[in-house]
């Protein structure tokens, strides 16, 4: 099995910010072997309204897993850390306990229904998601 070389980026909003990224940190290595990760950044919300601000962090990971295998277990993690509403099938972000968004996936460029690599938003239009993967990406 190959290991294919994948950036995420993980917000959270809603209690003990930090911490809750650090559960998804520690979960998501059922998935992968973490490499790296980037300084903890705290960003005010993006494209909706919400008093909390986001603790964001970046890590790289090698997996096996397909992007859509990966997306798979992505979503399992965020339903068992308590995550309630998907930004897709709502139709608009809320406050949420974690969110992990796959940012690059080896060099792909993939398109389908539930998701697109790389993840244009936070690589080109979201100021918080640049200064987080300068040294990744």
């Amino acid at each position: 099995m190959s290991q294919h070389k994948v950036v995420l980026l993980l917000g959270s909003n809603i209690g003990d910010k930090k911490n809750n990224l650090d559960i998804a940190l520690d979960k998501l290595k059922s998935v992968g072997s973490l490499l790296r990760n980037s300084e903890y950044l705290t960003s005010e919300p993006v494209d909706f309204v919400s008093s909390n601000n986001f603790c964001n962090i970046a890590t790289i990971i090698f997996t096996h897993f397909s992007p859509i295998q990966l997306l798979n277990e992505i979503k399992k993690i965020e339903i068992e850390m308590g995550r309630i509403n998907d930004s897709r099938k709502s139709g608009g972000y809320t406050d949420r306990i974690i969110d992990i968004d796959i940012i690059t996936y080896n060099e792909l460029k993939f398109s389908s229904e539930k998701l697109e690599i790389p993840h244009k938003k936070h690589l080109f239009d979201r100021e918080f998601s640049k200064i987080l993967l300068k040294d990744f990406i």
